[in-house]
């Protein structure tokens, strides 16, 4: 067993304008302050961090381990969701894709496609520099339109977007694997992967890449209705990153799962703050020590009804209450008797 390091926190809901969300040095010296050890660290902001410097520079990457070290932190992983949703976008959601793609690209599926899978590269490469062992992302989407259709999906359909799937990210998973890193996908309703069931069918597109793993937020899970507990025991030797997020789930005569197109504070399924929803960390943090989890547990914020500041200062405390120290003996280690092959023998009655 292994004791999950932490606590640490995804940076992107919480970048600014204003000081001191406005650079990564106030971002770290905020986190510092808040208890926090680590930080996920999003690709998409240069100005925070920057991505093409930082995979062919060595210097810069020492530069930003140097500058988070000397606020007590490390990173936990790169973060290029919103790369990995651009690498597959189904027409349907170009446009509003399109605002999370370098102004060049715009309007441009094709181009825009090939910009996210550079930058991937890139992000396997600066990864690899910064010492990380895995990085978090998103898979994209082509069949998430298709999901519960009407009419019914020909037939077909499912397999053929999962094999495009598995082209794009196949090249990206290998630029990973030369890195030695892991690509973590967050299972996320609105991407193809996000399930287990779905995690499963791009395994088996991509031949079970060495490289291609979870990471796991059982806040998605909740408002899908699948059993996180279980998703652990079924996968947590994929499971290489950790979204530690609240979510709650009330359905009532009204709406359920779907939500009824209401927002999201007055959806059935909604995000909450750290100990404000529905889910059992306890038994969560538990199934991690049991399985050797050695990730980060990485706070991401996104509740629909408290201010950020303060989940982020009392998810902090949150995640280090949770966190497991594995022990290093058994409870009866005490009476532990000889176990040589005489004793043994004897024991059993095989030396009469």
């Amino acid at each position: 067993m292994k004791t999950i390091q932490g606590p640490g926190i995804f940076l992107a809901q919480f970048i600014g304008d204003a000081t001191p969300f406005n650079s990564l040095d106030g971002l770290a010296g905020w986190a510092a302050s808040l208890g926090y050890k680590g930080l996920q660290i999003p690709t998409s902001d240069a100005s925070i961090f920057d991505l093409a410097l930082a995979a062919e520079s060595d210097a810069y990457c020492d530069e930003v381990k140097g500058k988070l070290a000397d606020h007590g932190l490390s990173i936990t992983e790169l973060s290029t969701h919103l790369q990995g949703q651009l690498l597959c976008v189904h027409p349907a959601y170009d446009l509003q894709f399109d605002a999370f793609a370098a102004p060049h690209v715009r309007g441009y599926p094709a181009a825009r496609t090939a910009w996210a899978h550079e930058q991937l590269l890139m992000a396997a490469k600066a990864s690899k520099r910064l010492g990380l062992q895995a990085h978090a992302s998103f898979s994209g989407a082509l069949a998430w339109p298709y999901l519960y259709p009407w009419p019914q999906r020909p037939p077909g359909l499912v397999e053929a977007a999962f094999a495009e799937l598995a082209k794009r990210w196949r090249p990206v998973l290998d630029a990973f694997d030369e890195a030695g890193v892991d690509v973590c996908y967050e299972l996320h309703p609105g991407e193809d992967l996000h399930d287990g069931i779905t995690f499963e069918r791009f395994l088996d597109a991509v031949d079970q890449h060495p490289r291609a793993h979870i990471l796991y937020d059982p806040s998605h899970f909740v408002l899908q209705q699948l059993d996180y507990l279980a998703f652990i025991d079924h996968y947590h030797e994929r499971i290489r990153a950790f979204h530690v997020k609240d979510a709650e789930f009330r359905p009532n005569g009204k709406q359920g799962v779907y939500g009824g197109f209401a927002n999201w504070i007055h959806r059935a399924g909604r995000f909450r703050s750290l100990g404000d929803g529905q889910i059992d960390f306890k038994g969560i943090f538990s199934k991690m020590a049991q399985y050797g989890f050695a990730g980060w547990a990485v706070l991401e914020w996104e509740c629909c009804l408290k201010h950020p500041e303060d989940g982020a200062r009392e998810g902090a405390a949150f995640i280090r209450d949770h966190i497991i120290r594995v022990a290093d003996r058994a409870f009866d280690d005490f009476a532990a008797s000889a176990g040589d092959a005489a004793t043994l023998n004897h024991l059993l009655g095989l030396d009469r």
